[in-house]
């Protein structure tokens, strides 16, 4: 069961040519809650990406993180992480 979610949200930059995908680590178990706070806290960023680009959806769960991973990297429930613009494999890791 799903404590949190690792979520990635295409995010347009000012100055850069394309959207990047910014990830997320949000201590929520709802799915769709978590994908709307990562929209949130992603806003505070850059302009959302209004549809897919090269396959890659706007806001996409990439995997349900579980109680003992959130414990282990410190994420609380009901917190979120900005977890940055580089692909997150430390969150990814079984």
């Amino acid at each position: 069961m799903a404590g949190g979610w690792l979520i990635g949200v295409l995010v347009q930059i000012a100055g850069e040519p394309a959207p990047l995908r910014h990830y997320f680590a949000v201590g929520h178990e709802d799915q769709g809650k978590s994908e709307w706070t990562a929209v949130d806290w992603a806003g505070r960023t850059g302009r959302i990406a209004a549809s897919p680009l090269g396959g890659q959806e706007p806001v996409e769960a990439i995997r349900p993180l579980t109680a003992a991973k959130m414990k282990t990297l410190g994420l609380a429930s009901g917190e979120v992480r900005e977890l940055g613009w580089r692909h997150p494999r430390r969150w990814l890791a079984g």
